[in-house]
């Protein structure tokens, strides 16, 4: 089964930027349907974008539309989540997500349709 790694989080300005990376192993990330979802402490994990096993087929949350922007490179089994216009809301753990996938036109907004997930990583956004 795929493993997931993720990186670059870190502490931010609001305004700022950053990229998040996922790292695959164990597995062709081509096969799988990513998400990237955050989490902070007593909610639930909220979705932020998701991409097909392409990258044709990509869907995101209003609350990063036009901010965050979601990629991947199959060659290098990693997928991204470029993230700017950062606000200090934008802070929690991030965690990116791979399902199978059968097809290219399926992708998911549910984080419960997700069978493989990283360890997260923390992004804070100072104001």
């Amino acid at each position: 089964q795929v493993q997931l790694v993720e990186s670059g989080g870190g502490l931010v300005q609001a305004g700022g930027s950053l990229r998040l990376s996922c790292a695959a192993s164990r597995g062709p990330l081509s096969e799988y349907a990513m998400g990237w979802f955050r989490q902070t402490p007593g909610s639930e994990r909220e979705f932020l974008a998701t991409i097909s096993r392409s990258g044709e087929k990509i869907i995101y949350a209003d609350s990063v539309n036009g901010r965050f922007t979601i990629s991947r490179d199959n060659a290098k089994n990693t997928a991204y989540l470029e993230m700017n216009s950062l606000i200090s809301e934008d802070t929690a753990v991030y965690y990116c997500a791979a399902t199978t996938a059968y097809s290219d036109k399926y992708i998911y907004t549910k984080a419960n349709l997700y069978l493989y997930w990283g360890q997260g990583t923390q992004v804070t956004v100072s104001s």
